[in-house]
């Protein structure tokens, strides 16, 4: 029988949910629909002139090919962070999981890197892997290979890329493990005894139970790399060299606070929300098809 719980004021409910309303109110719906408002007009820098400008803002977005390539970077990077950030972390959860001795300890060292501002995960990276002084840099080049981020367009995205990984690491791990406890042992113990491989019982057993976790983490990786990886690119690559990792959150920041042009900006603000409203939209619709619950 299913349990629900009920009140006996009918407007007690409301009462609580509105501190919660409340601050989604302010904090997103607010500011949500001034920037569609702001999308259809053409200001200064001061607010001291406004003007409509209906859908000329959008116009020109799709009018400039810098605009039009950077949705391309974005996708390219999103793809890259996502793949290689759940990748990762299963693989790092799956050995972790089969620790017996000092498993405490690997799995603390594994969370630390999300305690890490997104900017300082970026200044990180960058002194490891820039060419003047760092370490692993001058590794590369003592191995001959011809790194530098500051002129190479494919240097640069794999940076923003590894740090953007390395910094959603331990949010993707803490799921997978979670999620790898909640699988019974008498499973993967009946599967050993039946002859198994530890492949087998990973693919066959435990990767099919963690499908919903998969899923969730898909979704949440793409939303954190199109929204929440700003500080990433703005501390190593300040979008460049040129606009070779200008992706799309970097551009409306740059053309709103740099380039001054706050009617373009809210219109790139608005189509990114779109996009990412589109893609998790057709997530849930195709993609949770093949979920195991």
């Amino acid at each position: 029988m299913e349990k629900r719980v009920t009140f006996k004021s009918s407007w007690l409910p409301w009462v609580l949910l509105a501190p919660q309303v409340a601050v989604i109110t302010a904090f997103f719906f607010w500011p949500a629909a001034q920037t569609l408002i702001q999308s259809f007009q053409q200001q200064d820098a001061f607010g001291t002139s406004v003007q409509w400008a209906g859908l000329e803002n959008f116009r020109d977005l799709f009018n400039d090919a810098t605009y039009l390539e950077s949705f391309k970077t974005t996708a390219v990077f999103s793809l890259l962070v996502a793949f290689f950030g759940i990748s990762l972390s299963l693989f790092l959860a799956y050995f972790a999981d089969r620790v017996v001795r000092g498993a405490l300890f690997y799995r603390t060292l594994l969370i630390w890197p999300y305690a890490v501002a997104p900017a300082v995960a970026g200044v990180v990276w960058l002194f490891l892997f820039s060419p003047n002084i760092g370490v692993i840099a001058y590794w590369l080049r003592s191995a001959g290979f011809a790194w530098d981020p500051l002129l190479n367009g494919n240097d640069a995205m794999a940076l923003i890329v590894m740090a953007a990984v390395w910094k959603q690491l331990s949010y993707n791990f803490l799921f997978f493990v979670a999620g790898l406890q909640s699988i019974p042992r008498s499973l993967i113990e009946a599967a050993a005894i039946d002859g198994a491989s530890a492949w087998q019982r990973f693919w066959t057993i435990q990767f099919p139970l963690l499908s919903p976790t998969t899923f969730f983490l898909l979704v949440i990786n793409v939303v954190y790399a199109f929204f929440e990886t700003f500080g990433i690119v703005d501390a190593a690559t300040h979008g460049g060299p040129g606009k070779d990792t200008t992706i799309l959150v970097y551009k409306v920041y740059f053309d709103g606070f740099k380039a001054l042009d706050l009617g373009g900006s809210a219109a790139q603000s608005s189509i990114l929300m779109a996009i990412v409203i589109v893609l998790t939209v057709i997530q849930f619709r195709f993609v949770e098809k093949k979920v195991n619950y």
